[in-house]
């Protein structure tokens, strides 16, 4: 891989999108995931239960989660080295 502009996004075996990536924006993006889910139950939770406090420490990591996933993935998208993952 060269250059970004002559990468073509090939698929494996199965069909999935195989792109460049290194480990770390994998984790980043995937356990990001898994706390936003964690965390949208919290936000849920807390308004039910009238716990505004805890409402604003949830969403406020909410989104500090979601702009780290953003910058993984736009790191993932800018990088010209990597594993093909």
């Amino acid at each position: 891989m060269s250059d970004n502009k002559d990468w073509v996004e090939t698929r494996d075996k199965k069909g999935h999108a195989m792109v460049p990536a290194t480990p770390r924006d994998v984790v980043h993006i995937r356990v990001g995931s898994f706390i936003l889910v964690f965390l949208f139950a919290m936000c849920v939770l807390s308004l039910i239960a009238k716990a505004w406090v805890m409402t604003g420490i949830t969403v406020v990591l909410a989104i500090l989660t979601v702009i780290n996933i953003w910058r993984a993935v736009r790191k993932q998208k800018d990088s010209d080295v990597g594993e093909i993952g």
